[in-house]
This record gives structure tokens, sequence and C-alpha cells, in this order.
């Protein structure tokens, strides 16, 4: 059944259509290789660059930047790259050896310093779990490595050989060995992705660990800076002016999607923030604290996350704990996360009133393209409304 909400998005999308069809001007000339990190850059991206080109996207799916593996396929965009897009280093932990192997040529862009972008420290003490990703992936890692390299012995052989040869053939020698992109073949015809991101993000944090954190510190700033509109404006508003820079010959196209974009993104505002002002004093709780952005833009209620870090299993302290704070609060709504466990979500809410939901800061199941970053907001304040509605 098709709703209001439905209705209006097809509405929107379909007059946007029309004005990109109407007033775009023609590509010029071949666009340049541009890499982008996580899907919600790639959809801004994909958005300036449309009738030009695409953008390469490397954490697709499932995955999490939190914990990566680079493939040899992303090491080879990365090689030819004229620009590059990520948040930063306190987010895509994996990208930071890559990014300092490029050739010096390209242009890298961190979008969490790009300009008006509002940056907020991360919620640390009582429901808020300390960010520290170190300690949060190292707890976890030994114990959980045991399990999953007994669970996947079988295949090692097979794919140690197929590895080998993706990394002989594909990868270049800082990418492949820093970032194990030789994992591609193995696992992904396995379907054990999952473990090879999470052996490497085990690895890399011992590295980090032993360089005594030098150059920034991992979880002073909230990266998911996306989940605010205006930060998604200043975001579109740098990719535009970098691939301007980049690519003049298709200056014109570039800036006639900026202007469309932006007002989309404007448009965008409006609709959540009508569709989520009758929830707005509910409390809730999240799996762990990625929506703050969105949170504070649109005035919305959460107390607590259920673990900080996704790659890591909270203990039995810290579930009572999140129990007594959801009777102390009336969290009405715990939310899960498509990219990790759900079952914690039931056990936490077991016992409770509270009821549960799903949101998503990455957009695991969205088809990627100019749309996906639209879904993406949207999906997460149907499912807000949804729950919290729902608890009234």
């Amino acid at each position: 059944m098709r709703t209001l909400w439905t209705m209006r998005i097809s509405a929107s999308s379909a007059a946007f259509a029309a004005l990109f069809s109407a007033v775009l001007p023609a590509a010029a000339a071949e666009a340049p290789v541009v890499v982008t990190s996580i899907a919600p850059i790639h959809s801004l991206a994909a958005g300036i660059m449309q009738g030009v080109g695409e953008p390469h996207l490397i954490v697709k799916g499932g995955g999490s930047p939190h914990s990566y593996s680079l493939r040899p396929s992303d090491a080879a965009a990365l090689e030819k790259a004229a620009v590059v897009f990520w948040v930063g280093d306190e987010l895509e932990v994996f990208l930071e050896g890559p990014m300092k192997s490029l050739a010096g040529d390209t242009k890298v862009l961190s979008l969490a310093e790009a300009p008006n972008i509002e940056l907020l420290p991360f919620r640390e003490g009582g429901p808020w779990a300390e960010h520290d990703d170190h300690g949060d992936h190292g707890a976890h890692g030994h114990e959980d490595h045991a399990h999953e390299d007994h669970a996947h012995s079988g295949h090692g052989h097979e794919e140690h050989a197929e590895a080998k040869h993706a990394h002989d053939e594909h990868a270049h020698s800082e990418h492949g060995h820093e970032e194990h992109g030789h994992e591609e073949h193995g696992h992904e015809e396995h379907g054990h992705e999952a473990h090879a991101d999470h052996a490497h993000g085990h690895a890399h944090d011992h590295a980090h660990e032993a360089k005594g954190h030098e150059g920034h510190a991992h979880g002073e700033n909230d990266m998911h800076i996306w989940l605010d509109p205006h930060n998604a404006r200043a975001m579109a508003t740098a990719i535009a002016e970098a691939l301007i820079e980049a690519d003049p010959d298709n200056s014109g196209v570039y800036r006639a999607n900026r202007e469309i974009l932006l007002r989309r993104l404007d448009q965008l505002d409006k609709e959540m923030t009508s569709e989520l002002a009758s929830v707005q004093d509910k409390p809730f709780i999240v799996f762990h604290d990625a929506y703050q952005y969105m949170e504070q833009h649109f005035g919305l209620n959460a107390v607590g996350s259920i673990t900080v870090s996704p790659e890591r299993q909270p203990g039995a302290q810290r579930l009572n704990e999140i129990r007594e704070k959801i009777a102390e609060l009336g969290a009405v709504c715990i939310f899960a996360e498509p990219q990790f466990e759900p079952r914690l979500v039931g056990v936490v809410a077991e016992g409770t009133q509270a009821k549960t939901g799903t949101l998503d800061p990455l957009g695991a199941d969205l088809e990627y393209g100019p749309e996906m970053y639209f879904s993406l907001m949207r999906g997460n304040a149907e499912a807000l409304r949804n729950c919290l509605s729902a608890s009234s």
C-alpha cells in the first residue's frame, strides 16, 4: 500500500528528475576517476557527477568503515584516482595507510574538514559508553578470532592460493600488504568477507596501539557527519568545488548538479522535520552512538547506546545498566542496525516495555547512486516515527 509519505517522496523525486533533465548541460569530457569511501558520500558525489560519470565506492553492503579490508579493485581504483572523498581518519581508519601512498597529484578531500561542517564531540559517561576504539576491538578480538579461525579452517588452503593470485595480479605492494586486499577472492567466494574485515580491523588496532595514537586521537569527534542535512549540504558543496577544480571541462555540469542537489537537500530537511515533529520527546536507545547529528538537527531524544563499538559485544554488567536506564528514563524504543548483531537488541529489550526497530547509518540494503542518500535519511525518519509513534 502506498502511504502519503511514499507518494510524497515519489512526487518530489519525479519533480527533481524532470528539473535535472531540463537544465543539465552536456558533459564535455571523460570523467576523472573519483573514489569514495562510504555509500552516503558516494551518493552525494554521484549526484554531483550525474551526466559525467560514476564514482567508485569502497565500503559496500554491510561493510563497516570501523573495520574493513581493502580489496584489490579498491587499491587499483585508488592508484588511478584523480580525486578521493572520505570522511577522515577518525572514521575510515583502514584508509590511513593507502592515503599516504597515493600519487602526489591525487586530490584527497577529508569531508570532516570541509567548510561549514559542524563537528560534535562524542558523548561519554552514563548511558553513553566510552569511545575507546582500540580497547573495544582488542577486547573483542581475541575471543572471537579463536572461534572464527576454527569455523573457517576448512577453507584455508584454497583461500590462500586464491588470495596469493589476487595479490600478485592486482594489488600495489603497499596497498596489498598493508590493507590485506588479497582477501577479496578467497573470502568473497566463500561468503566470509566479514571474517577478513574483522581480522584486519583487529590487526590494525594493535598497530595503532603500538604507534601510541600518533597523528590524531581516535574518538574525539563523532564522524557520522552525513546524518545532518546541513552537513550534507556542506559536503555536496565541497565535493562540487573539488570536482570543478579537478575537471574544469565539465564544470558546468557539476555546478548545475550542485544547485539541484542543494535544493533537494533543503526539501528533504523540511520533509523530515515535519515527519519527526510529533515524536521529538520520545526517549529511545540506539545500537551504537551513530545518530547524534540526526538527533540534534531534528530535536530527537536519544538517551543511550547499547555499545559504542559495532565490533564489541557488551558484557552482562553493561546490559544490566542499559535495562536499568530503559526503565529509569522510560525509553520506548530500542533500535538495531542491519550491519551488526541484531540479537543484542532483543537481549536488551527482554523484560522491558520497549519496542524495537532498525536504524541504518550507512544504507546497507539500499541501491547505490544519487538517490541513496535520500532513501537512507527518509528510511531512518520513517523507522523512528513508526516505532516511537507506536509507543504513544
